[in-house]
């Protein structure tokens, strides 16, 4: 007894003297890691970023029937995301069916299938707590699924199922139909969509995929035949990549989906999207809308996405006015003069013809004029005067660095994969993108902006209260008669309905 008390007497003071030299020790380690410490925040030394970009080839995989399939298993979560991408989409619509792309995206998941009703495939799905979408944009129509790895099958069967055997229900129709009008309705009730669809028409012609908007009459002329028509021809297996990551065995997946594409005739692959006319008509154009603040958008045509001054521009851009509060334009226009709370550049290069350089703002019209010329004026500075070494290089780490993110999670980098297989850009493109990248020269950005930076050779468009707008700012330093030997265009307001201009 005599030895186990003083045994349990002990044990604290064990404790302590433990507990004590571990502080000592901890205390000394921290003395010498502050002594590490550099002074400044900016005397940090970081070790250099190290990434290698995946390659498509490791993850690319092809069935029998010649569909490509990219595989990224991860067994994180019990869970798979499946995502088929099928060319063809707005741009394959006939003139007076503009809108069959949509519907026919929307009601192959709402419609129901030959064998469920709506209401039975939704009740299934729900079920198996399986998120399935099927949706259409310009160029592309996809099928996606969410589910658990445990119910992949049975999900996969559904979507197939959607995708092969619709039954496009009426009831359905209607209600996509009344929801499609009603948002028609309210296309004029903000600016945003009106600059929007007038900048489209204006780049790449109204009767362009890129420009044209359904209306009452085009949707309203939609029939089942005709969505059925349009699922035949761009939903098969000779015009799909499908991507999957999640919790699968790579041997086990392609079984899968050999099987589910057994059957399914083939098809054909869709014809590349037409490029828009070549004319381009520079001046300004202006919409009519009382509303307190004028939106705005300046810009022109750019480039395609192989341009041997492709990177360069990126990097010009990013200086002017993609780079956030760091860019040219959002310090001026914001920062230094407190014109707009956003202001900025963008610039997207084209792969089937080119795209689109644009500045966009909104401030209040009586200093819409007044931040267009500092606009104008930065074209002007990065056009006439070489870029900082400062500027150049926050600019080229902005995107060196950032670069990892694009791949930060599987289903991103598998999107990127599909992309890629779709407009033929090879892998090398992410292999050396950070090289080309590092390469601009300052020259190069000037030779860039001078290339693409000509506000002569730009569209001003404006949506807002003209006759407040026009006289400028009360300082008179700026007034919209500046631009083009105050020559206007005025465009009248569509009837959001039929999209014909309003008297």
């Amino acid at each position: 007894m005599t030895h186990t008390s003083t045994t349990r007497h002990s044990m604290p003071h064990i404790a302590a003297t433990h507990l004590f030299a571990a502080l000592a020790l901890g205390a000394s380690a921290a003395v010498a890691a502050a002594q590490d410490l550099p002074k400044r925040p900016e005397q940090i030394a970081y070790k250099p970023l190290s990434f290698a970009a995946p390659k498509a080839s490791d993850y690319r995989h092809v069935l029998s029937n010649g569909t490509v399939v990219f595989l990224a298993p991860s067994n994180e979560l019990p869970l798979v995301e499946l995502e088929m991408t099928f060319k063809g989409g707005e741009y394959l619509e006939p003139a007076d069916k503009v809108g069959l792309a949509g519907m026919t995206a929307a009601m192959l998941r709402t419609g129901g299938t030959e064998s469920l009703s709506p209401s039975e495939l939704d009740e299934r799905l729900d079920f198996l707590a399986t998120e399935a979408s099927i949706g259409a944009d310009a160029t592309t129509c996809s099928a996606s699924l969410d589910c658990l790895s445990s119910k992949f099958d049975e999900s996969l069967s559904l979507l197939m199922d959607m995708l092969r055997r619709p039954r496009f229900d009426a009831a359905k129709q209607v209600i996509a139909l009344d929801a499609a009008i009603e948002g028609m309705k309210q296309r004029n009730d903000d600016a945003d969509p009106i600059l929007s669809r007038e900048w489209a028409m204006h780049m790449y012609g109204a009767d362009h995929f890129e420009a044209q908007q359904p209306t009452e009459a085009s949707m309203r002329g939609i029939t089942k035949d005709d969505m059925a028509a349009f699922a035949r021809q761009v939903f098969n297996p000779a015009n799909v990549v499908v991507a999957v990551s999640g919790d699968f065995e790579p041997k086990a997946m392609l079984a899968k989906l050999e099987a589910a594409f057994a059957d399914w005739p083939k098809g054909g692959r869709m014809p590349d999207p037409p490029s828009p006319p070549a004319t381009f008509e520079a001046g300004v154009f202006r919409v009519e809308k009382e509303i307190p603040q004028g939106k705005v958008f300046i810009g022109t045509r750019s480039m395609m996405r192989d341009d041997p001054d492709y990177f360069a521009a990126l990097v010009m851009n990013e200086i002017l006015g993609g780079g956030g509060f760091t860019s040219r334009i959002m310090k001026t226009v914001r920062s230094d003069e407190g014109l707009a709370y956003s202001a900025g550049s963008g610039l997207r290069a084209g792969v089937y013809y080119p795209g689109v350089f644009r500045a966009a703002f909104q401030s209040k019209n009586p200093t819409v004029a007044l931040a267009i010329k500092l606009i104008h004026r930065e074209f002007d500075r990065m056009r006439n005067e070489p870029v900082s070494d400062e500027e150049l290089a926050v600019a080229k780490q902005s995107f060196i660095e950032t670069f990892p993110r694009s791949f930060e999670s599987k289903p991103a980098m598998l999107g990127i994969f599909v992309e890629d297989e779709w407009t033929g850009r090879g892998e090398e493109y992410w292999q050396t993108y950070r090289d080309n990248i590092a390469k601009v020269t300052k020259e190069d950005v000037q030779r860039v902006a001078q290339r693409l930076l000509d506000p002569a050779k730009m569209a001003i468009f404006v949506v807002g209260d003209w006759d407040t707008i026009a006289p400028g700012d009360s300082t008179g330093r700026a007034r919209m008669a500046d631009f083009f030997d105050d020559r206007s265009t005025e465009i009248p307001l569509r009837d959001p309905l039929t999209m014909q201009p309003m008297k």
